[in-house]
């Protein structure tokens, strides 16, 4: 839409070029892909309107483009030789502290996905090398986690594409050259992968919800049973609107890297299934503290420490199931204005970015089963390297054969050596 928007306006210049007649001495007029110069008096300043496809022109409508015509009658250049052209007054981020406030929260996610990633990577690899962790509930952790590393690994790839091709026109750059690249359409591609990614995420958190409720609810519960339906959830729900949402923005709002949201509508096909994933995971937190609280006070007799005990049950199934998601649901960007609007969107990034690091602390690195397994590891290492020791002390003055009885009989395996002449 805003190239057609472009290729109208270029016409219209060229059209308003071939039918005024030329002065003598001037700076010439032309059409420099960004805006539509009329001829130029020498040592001047030249300044025509903000060009009206501009998608933000509403917003800057009031604004010029500015050129320096030099005495000779040439067109003032920068020093890349090419020519000066300031439309600071044009762009469609010129308020500064906002920029100013967006690249601070911006560095905070970063770290927050960047930590995050690290993270949850290990606590990964932890769960799937050691056999007696793998069961139902810590192969629907690994799947979380999975979830986890690729929103975050999509949103950073696909900062780091916007920030190689930025949506305002900066150092000269024309719209035809932003537009018809390679570029935006590897930035759409990751855009597209970024929404899947945050999807999947999301159903995985409901996943959680969904494993833990039916332990505590149903009677005869399966685990193996459900797992194909939680990898259907988890993995296969998100295509179910992203696909839509790919088809509607292609179709009717194919602007840009798709990441900005010009049509509301067509931002809610991911918007509401995301919401609802969120207001039935709250369903079942809900749920599952009615029936702690149940079984808690049952047994407050053997637990006196009971409300300790359901308000860190509380606390770490917040991160797990995703329940700080129904303050942003229902406080939209659509009704956060000003410093509301700013701080909404701070606790919004913190906690999307650093939720990842908290959940692979409390469901991996302080499991007490996990540390049970790292410790019988760190033990066992320890042991090798002692034998190791001891046998390179014992192995300078004794032969070969007495080094390997003295082996076999550190793991108590009974060798009897066996030899042509025996």
């Amino acid at each position: 839409e805003m190239l057609e928007d472009w290729n109208r306006y270029r016409n219209e210049c060229l059209l308003q070029m071939s039918a005024e007649p030329r002065p003598k001495v001037f700076c010439s007029r032309m059409f420099d892909r960004y805006a539509c110069w009329s001829d130029g008096k020498p040592n001047s300043t030249v300044q025509v309107p903000c060009p009206w496809y501009l998608p933000w022109y509403n917003r800057v409508h009031r604004g010029f483009v500015l050129r320096e015509c030099g005495p000779d009658g040439q067109w003032a250049t920068s020093n890349s030789s090419r020519t000066w052209r300031d439309h600071s007054q044009c762009d469609a981020e010129n308020n500064q502290q906002e920029m100013l406030i967006f690249a601070y929260f911006r560095v905070m996610y970063t770290v927050g996905y960047c930590a995050s990633l690290v993270t949850l990577s290990l606590a990964l690899i932890i769960l799937l090398f050691f056999s007696k962790l793998h069961c139902t509930r810590n192969y629907i952790h690994t799947n979380l986690f999975a979830s986890f590393i690729l929103r975050a690994v999509s949103i950073l790839t696909r900062d780091a594409l916007l920030s190689r091709n930025p949506p305002e026109f900066r150092d000269n750059r024309d719209i035809y050259e932003v537009f018809t690249n390679q570029e935006v359409s590897g930035c759409r591609v990751a855009q597209v992968l970024m929404q899947y990614c945050v999807g999947t995420n999301y159903f995985w958190l409901l996943v959680e919800g969904l494993y833990l409720h039916n332990l505590l609810v149903l009677m005869s519960f399966s685990e193996n049973r459900y797992f194909c339906g939680y990898l259907l959830i988890g993995w296969g729900t998100p295509v179910l609107f992203v696909v839509p949402w790919i088809v509607v923005r292609y179709l009717f709002e194919n602007t840009r890297c798709w990441e900005t949201n010009e049509n509301p509508a067509n931002w809610w096909i991911i918007r509401i299934p995301i919401q609802l994933a969120i207001m039935v995971n709250f369903f079942f937190f809900i749920r599952i503290i009615h029936i702690l609280v149940s079984k808690l006070k049952a047994h407050q007799m053997r637990y006196t420490d009971y409300k300790f005990r359901l308000a860190k049950s509380t606390l770490t199934l917040i991160p797990l199931l995703g329940i700080h998601e129904v303050v942003f649901a229902v406080l939209t960007e659509e009704h956060a204005e000003g410093v509301l609007h700013n701080v909404n969107l701070f606790f919004q990034l913190f906690f999307n970015s650093f939720q990842g690091l908290f959940v692979a602390i409390l469901y991996c690195f302080v499991n007490k089963e996990v540390q049970a397994e790292l410790k019988k590891t760190w033990q066992r290492w320890k042991l090798g390297l002692t034998n190791l020791d001891d046998l390179r002390n014992t192995g300078s003055n004794t032969p070969q054969v007495d080094l390997f009885h003295l082996l076999c009989e550190k793991h108590q395996i009974y060798w009897q050596q066996n030899s042509p002449s025996a």
